[in-house]
């Protein structure tokens, strides 16, 4: 739809007190990464974008599901129907939401091998900021590595249960492993496990793209950790200045021990899902349309210009295998890993 010359999309957001059209400029030429669809990042994406964020980039690993709808508002019934990629789905939504910015969408698993790259290596250039919306402490840990390492803002936002928490990481100051330490061993409550209220996510990536926009448009605001219980519509704030921690091994001693790990786990359970996400062992660039012909002898494959979707038929029947061109898998229908990894090996490759 052709708008009217007249038009301008900002109008509201120049009138605040101390923003004006220069803040607004400052914002079309900056670049912002949100890491993470899901709750979180749904919302957050969507007020970036429309706020005016003249360069965004959209990372996410999953595929839509219908247990997402309940509170991932970028996503409809056909998006899961078809099974498409959170980030391709959210990069076209939100290009037709404001079609005067650039939109870049990843269908990636950030890891250690390539975060550097996705983030600073693309066409928009090294980006302003972070937004993180993942939901495991192995991603989230790894992106503050690499806020730290950089000099790069992060915001650090997560929703579950009733809760919502925010937390900006700022060069200079506190990390999350300052404020939390070390992330613990076992992955702890999640949201298969306690559930997640939809206004606590959407309060979190809310709070997030505000954070996020403040600083884009050059605010000085304190740090503070946020917390809002939505159960009780209790709403916490505590000061971040003097958080740091100088024998922190990231922001203290710049020891950066998940971005520099030459390791990760093969193979991971899904968040909220009965499955298993199986990556390959070294960098591939798997031949989609020939994958599917030769999986197509076990069940009913499909390819797509993003993945190899089916169900297998043979002994396997009732589990299902989607397959990205980095070699990355899902594996439905198990939470077993040492099953997912068989099956992978099996019908995709060593």
């Amino acid at each position: 739809m052709k708008r009217p010359v007249t038009c301008d999309r900002y109008h509201r957001q120049t009138l605040l007190e101390g923003f004006g059209p220069e803040r607004q400029q400052r914002l079309a030429r900056s670049h912002a990464v949100v890491v993470g669809l899901g709750a979180v990042g749904c919302p957050a994406a969507d007020l970036l974008a429309r706020a005016g964020v003249g360069h965004l980039t959209l990372i996410d690993r999953d595929l839509v599901e219908f247990t997402n709808l309940q509170r991932q508002s970028l996503f409809v019934e056909a998006d899961a129907a078809d099974a498409l990629p959170k980030a391709a789905v959210a990069e076209a939504r939100l290009g037709e939401a404001n079609g005067d910015i650039e939109i870049i969408s990843r269908v990636a698993d950030v890891s250690q091998q390539n975060i550097e790259r996705m983030l600073f290596e693309g066409e928009a250039g090294r980006p302003d900021i972070v937004v993180d919306g993942s939901d495991n402490f192995e991603t989230r840990y790894l992106l503050n590595d690499l806020a730290v390492k950089h000099g790069l803002p992060l915001i650090y936002a997560g929703a579950i249960a009733w809760r919502a928490m925010v937390m900006p990481v700022l060069p200079g100051g506190a990390c999350l492993q300052s404020v939390f330490g070390q992330p613990p061993l076992q992955r702890g409550d999640t949201c298969d496990t306690v559930g997640v209220h939809a206004p606590a996510a959407a309060i979190a990536g809310s709070r997030a793209a505000s954070l996020a926009l403040r600083l884009l448009a050059g605010f000085k605001d304190e740090p503070v950790l946020f917390t809002f219980d939505t159960a009780t519509g209790r709403a916490t704030t505590v000061p971040l200045a003097d958080a740091r921690n100088d024998e922190c091994r990231c922001c203290g001693e710049r020891r950066f021990d998940f971005l520099d790990g030459t390791t990760r786990s093969q193979s991971e359970k899904l968040c909220g899902t009965e499955a298993v996400q199986v990556n390959a062992a070294g960098p591939v660039d798997i031949d989609l349309g020939a994958l599917a012909a030769r999986l197509s002898r076990f069940g009913v494959f499909q390819a797509t210009r993003f993945h190899v979707r089916g169900e297998l038929s043979d002994e396997h029947e009732g589990i299902g295998v989607t397959v990205f061109a980095d070699g990355r898998a899902i594996v439905r229908g198990t939470s077993d890993p040492v099953v997912a990894r068989g099956i992978y090996a099996r019908y995709i490759g060593g």
